[in-house]
């Protein structure tokens, strides 16, 4: 008679069990932003540039022939120093390091930026070689107007001539 009543309860549990876990996966609807927010995603990964020098004659002369390179450029990159504005003020400004034991790898920087929906004047400047340079030598300014949903991607590719912005709308 035991096993009757044993089979009931089961049923009744794993019943309970299924109505929990249906009930969690599709009633609280979950929204990874408001309805009238755009997101700005920075994501960009770029090599520093070097400071190389010019080997003087008497330094070539002293150098096997086979490293007698003109130039002699060490192997660690500059720091990156990246600064992204929204309507003229500063939203965000970073120096990216370099990867590496030698400090030779790539600078990475991901962020993500939640802002309302509308248009913005939106400039981003890249310094790429801080030793060398002390003024931004990659400027994109741009005016973007953000529908909800949107992500707007601010990357950096030396083949599409530096700093791009892309847009995608949100599914």
């Amino acid at each position: 008679m035991a096993k009757p009543v044993a089979i009931v309860g089961q049923i009744i549990l794993y019943g309970a069990f299924a109505a929990f876990i249906g009930y969690f996966a599709t009633a609280p609807t979950y929204k990874q932003i408001a309805d009238d927010v755009a997101l700005i995603k920075l994501s960009m990964s770029h090599l520093g540039g070097r400071e190389c020098r010019k080997r003087t004659p008497e330094e070539l002369a002293k150098l096997p022939p086979n490293m007698r390179a003109p130039l002699d450029c060490p192997r660690g990159r500059s720091d990156i120093k990246l600064l992204l504005e929204l309507d003229g003020k500063p939203m965000f400004e970073t120096v990216m390091h370099p990867t590496g034991l030698s400090k030779d790898g790539v600078s990475t920087v991901y962020k993500r930026f939640e802002v309302k929906a509308g248009t913005y004047k939106l400039a981003v400047k890249m310094n790429a070689n801080l030793v060398l340079n002390h003024d931004f030598n990659f400027v994109k300014e741009a005016q973007v107007t953000l529908k909800p949903a949107e992500i707007l991607v601010i990357d950096f590719n030396p083949d599409r001539g530096g700093l791009f912005f892309q847009s995608a709308e949100k599914k």
